[in-house]
């Protein structure tokens, strides 16, 4: 049976990059019935956007979630800085799907400040080319990792994150995140909005922050590269889903779509609609 939602956040899929764990992100998916999906940034990755690397099962995340649209299911889709090419039709609907920029969601007696959040580091807007080798880079690793982990279970081992290593022992990867939290908080204090959620850094978090001019609550969705989270608001308090905690009921639910488009057929079968 699906679990009902009032709203689900989901960031920083990345799409059409050999890290993205696309089959687990529509096993979550299936077991779900949200009101709202808000996809909060770098959910297709342009900037590693290859023809030759869209398998079937990425294109299964966008047919699954196009169907949900079309069933009724308002979807917002705000863009990111790996999909910042979207940006030149923010603002515009196609039938339930809003992609927009940002977007304030209320709920209760609150509002919540939903954003990416790319915007935030100065070198991603002056140096694009180091943000994309800094991207390669994070592929290549998400690549050896998985060699690395076949090998582990194959030998019955726990799985192991070396990226997440690496960020957790370096002081300037902590110091990013924490100062990242700290200006996404303070912007929300400052707009008075109770609630910030962004994506961006691949850290799922929900905290309290205060500062002299108030509070609010910082929330971060994570990633489904590494993490597998996702938010969710229901009777109006807002959780972290764990994946990886839930694996094996879901997985073992999984309906694989049948679906024989290509990538090209696929957006044409979208632009006819539209027209």
């Amino acid at each position: 049976m699906k679990r009902n939602l009032d709203v689900v956040v989901i960031s920083d899929v990345h799409l059409g990059t050999y890290g993205c764990k696309a089959q687990e992100l529509l096993a979550y998916l299936q077991s779900i019935n949200p009101k709202k999906i808000i996809l909060n940034g770098d959910i297709i990755d342009i900037w590693s956007f290859k023809k030759s690397y869209f398998p079937s099962t990425h294109l299964q995340i966008i047919r699954y979630l196009l169907n949900l649209s079309e069933k009724g299911i308002p979807i917002v889709y705000i863009t990111g800085n790996h999909d910042e090419l979207l940006r030149k039709f923010s603002t515009m609907n196609f039938g339930n799907i809003l992609l927009t920029d940002r977007f304030v969601l209320k709920y209760e007696n609150k509002t919540a400040w939903i954003f990416h959040g790319g915007g935030f580091e100065a070198s991603l807007q002056r140096s694009k080319w180091l943000a994309k080798l800094g991207g390669w880079g994070y592929d290549k690793l998400i690549r050896i990792n998985y060699l690395m982990n076949l090998g582990l279970e194959f030998f019955g081992k726990e799985r192991y994150s070396l990226s997440k290593k690496i960020k957790n022992s370096v002081k300037k990867a902590v110091k990013h995140v924490n100062d990242f939290e700290k200006t996404a908080a303070e912007l929300a204090i400052e707009n008075q909005f109770d609630d910030v959620i962004c994506g961006h850094i691949h850290q799922p978090q929900m905290k309290e922050v205060k500062t002299e001019k108030g509070k609010c609550l910082y929330l971060n969705s994570g990633d489904w590269i590494e993490n597998l989270t996702a938010l969710e608001l229901n009777e109006n308090k807002w959780s972290i889903f764990h994946f990886e905690e839930h694996q094996q009921e879901l997985m073992k639910n999984l309906e694989q779509l049948n679906f024989d488009y290509s990538l090209d057929e696929l957006i044409d079968s979208i632009l006819k609609k539209e027209a």
